[in-house]
């Protein structure tokens, strides 16, 4: 059963013999699921936010893809939708996030502007790094980045973030034009402190995944519906995306944009990286050539 934990009556939030999924708030701006989905699709229906997900499968016992299920629907007359479909509907009537402000900003790579946004889900500021006239140009090069504080700004070597900062600043400045997407996500999303935790626990041995869990977290709790809807109000069509990351790629599915490459964005390995590098690798599935 899918809810949205905030505003479905008590009665309904007892899972009884199911078992309960809940929505994230923003249903699928903020993130493209099927329980998203279920939870808006009530909520539009003018339905308490609740549903119930039920996999379909064929008769072989494999799970029923769409070409199945539209034959399935067909069959027993039902009204056949798309997860996308929703998204499509909300975005032509909604967005998450708004401008706040907008700035020049020199840097040692030429001169961005800097666009700050606003999430109304959570009230966190995410801003967009704008080189030139991206929605000019038939595809861009764009970069999605989570905030790091210790790498972005105090130059950490513990991972690799500061330097994909700045590397993709550059290669967004030579191309003439493109985005960086800042997005307030720090910790792979566990936040600052926590991070701090997490750094505690590597200094005694465990890596980057294994910290995370053992302070009670998922290995990667990001997610990247914010960053596709910032490019959208960039008028960003077609993407050229920086990333060693595939979960990126399925993050910004379904918003419309078109993903035209996947562009490597490959650090240096040092004594101190090594490891987290491979933890990516082996344990996240980043497609890291080392």
């Amino acid at each position: 059963m899918a809810i949205d934990p905030v505003t479905v009556p008590s009665d309904l939030r007892r899972p009884g013999h199911v078992f309960p999924l809940r929505a994230r708030p923003g249903g699928v701006l903020q993130r493209v699921g099927q329980t998203e989905a279920s939870v808006d699709l009530a909520r539009l229906a003018g339905l308490v936010p609740a549903g119930v997900l039920c996999e379909v499968l064929n008769a072989d016992g494999t799970m029923a893809r769409r070409p199945e299920l539209e034959r399935f629907s067909a069959e027993h007359g039902l009204t056949f939708i798309t997860v996308a479909q929703i998204v499509a509907h909300r975005l032509q009537n909604e967005r998450l996030v708004h401008r706040v402000a907008e700035a020049r900003l020199p840097t040692p790579v030429g001169e961005f502007r800097i666009i700050g946004y606003r999430n109304d889900v959570d009230d966190s500021e995410h801003v967009a790094l704008v080189f030139g006239e991206p929605r000019e140009r038939p595809e861009v090069l764009v970069r999605i980045h989570s905030k790091c504080l210790t790498g972005d700004v105090f130059g950490s070597e513990r991972c690799d973030c500061g330097w994909q900062l700045q590397t993709a600043m550059r290669m967004i400045a030579e191309a003439g034009a493109g985005a960086v997407i800042y997005l307030d996500q720090e910790g792979r999303g566990i936040g600052l402190l926590n991070k701090l935790k997490a750094y505690e626990l590597q200094d005694a041995g465990q890596d980057t995944v294994e910290a995370n869990e053992r302070l009670g977290f998922l290995p990667d709790l990001r997610n990247y519906g914010i960053g596709a809807q910032i490019l959208l109000d960039l008028g960003v069509k077609a993407i050229r995306i920086l990333t060693n990351n595939p979960m990126k790629l399925v993050g910004i599915e379904g918003y419309g944009l078109s993903i035209v490459e996947r562009v490597p964005i490959i650090p240096p390995r040092t004594d101190e990286n090594a490891l987290y590098l491979d933890v990516k690798r082996d344990k996240l599935g980043h497609l890291l050539a080392h």
